[in-house]
């Protein structure tokens, strides 16, 4: 063999080697499926946050029986922090597909934070699922087909909490609203359900407040001042997150002007503080004694054994986020992106909640909601009683995206 058919060859083996090598290195990779949670675990929404992982992982740990894995592809979750920060969410969604070569990503906390995340899913050609962000425009205008969403819309609170009022009666509604875009889309989509479900009752007066407002006073005062006067039944509502301001409406008497609060859903330790408003009530995306099903039986229970409570609104969000994970990697087959887009979209899955259905048209989990009282008598963490689950067939929530 003469030196330059020995180079030859030696260069053929060496290719052969290296292609070798590369799919095997290819194989590997194959079996490990990475999933980036990125969440506000810094910052007024921390609770949120902290739930929604807590939730996340014992889910993964409920559906995979401990093993981590599904479809024999091991799961790998990467943990970040946006820290309410819009910019920084972005950043962290675009180092999650880039840098760690995540193959899905749920997130996050605030939804000015998953606005602005939703454009990097796009641009990446990789899957969102939005957990817990609720701002209608995620799944509307905003939208596009890598975004997934577990989590409740602005419209779906909305249409809970018009089920919650008396049908055929005149309620006159003022509302004070967190001043982002979850609160103005919440004070919105509220009008448009009472419009649908509940016609007599009315949004007269609108006041939106930083969510670190110190004094509520002059909101208040101004919304008992379009109130007071008006006819039949008047009620001031929240759409709020982090620390609620209920308490400090109470302060300052609507009783005399014969407004009643009306403060929504929230997580049990906010909503500990209303235990001597027996009788009120609201719609909610969740309750820890409500859903009658295995995996709430789990998760109550273990829960419960893990963090001395029972589980929150967000514990729930996080375990459902989870569920669509591994429901979405089972029927795929892979976590090819195109292959879980077809797989997810129509795809019906088991949750803590009951079962949630990803609609096709704009990836919005459909669900049922839960019309709750304060019981009389309510403890701490055994506070709400129920009066009717809301059937998600039941709630007509629009298609508002652009597809």
């Amino acid at each position: 063999m003469t030196g330059s058919l020995k180079a030859a060859r030696a260069a053929t083996l060496a290719g052969v080697g290296v292609l070798a090598l590369a799919a095997g290195t290819a194989g590997a990779e194959a079996q490990e499926v990475k999933v980036c949670l990125i969440a506000a675990k810094t910052g007024a929404l921390e609770a949120y946050a902290k739930q929604t992982e807590a939730g996340f992982t014992m889910g993964l740990e409920f559906l995979t029986k401990g093993t981590m894995q599904v479809g024999g592809k091991k799961l790998t979750v990467i943990v970040k922090d946006d820290q309410l920060k819009p910019d920084r969410g972005k950043a962290l969604l675009e180092e999650c597909y880039n840098d760690d070569k995540a193959d899905i990503a749920v997130g996050t906390t605030g939804s000015p934070i998953a606005l602005a995340m939703l454009p990097v899913a796009e641009e990446a050609k990789k899957l969102l699922i939005v957990e817990p962000a609720v701002a209608d425009s995620i799944t509307g205008e905003k939208w596009n087909r890598y975004v997934f969403r577990t989590g409740r819309s602005s419209y779906q609170d909305a249409l809970a909490a018009a089920a919650a009022i008396p049908a055929g009666e005149d309620v006159a509604i003022g509302m004070l609203g967190l001043d982002t875009a979850f609160g103005r889309d919440g004070v919105a989509a509220y009008k448009t359900a009472l419009a649908s479900l509940r016609p007599k009752a009315q949004i007269v007066a609108e006041e939106y407040a930083a969510g670190n407002t110190a004094d509520f006073a002059p909101f208040a005062e101004r919304l008992f001042s379009a109130l007071k006067d008006k006819p039949g039944k008047k009620v001031i509502g929240f759409i709020w997150a982090g620390a609620h301001p209920m308490a400090k409406f109470v302060d300052m008497k609507p009783e005399r002007f014969g407004i009643a609060l009306a403060p929504g859903g929230n997580i049990l330790p906010a909503m500990n503080a209303w235990k001597s408003f027996a009788g009120t009530e609201g719609g909610i995306y969740y309750y820890w004694d409500f859903p009658k099903n295995a995996q709430n039986d789990w998760l109550k229970s273990e829960y419960q054994k893990r963090y001395n409570a029972p589980p929150d609104f967000f514990v729930a969000g996080g375990f459902a986020a989870a569920a669509a994970v591994v429901a979405g990697l089972e029927k795929a087959g892979s976590a090819d992106t195109e292959k879980l887009i077809a797989a997810m979209e129509g795809l019906s899955f088991d949750t803590p909640k009951g079962k949630m259905t990803f609609r096709a048209e704009d990836h919005q989990a459909l669900q049922d909601m839960y019309h709750w009282r304060i019981k009389a008598g309510a403890s701490d963490n055994n506070l709400l009683e129920l009066v009717a689950t809301i059937p998600a067939k039941d709630m007509p929530l629009p298609i508002r995206n652009k597809r």
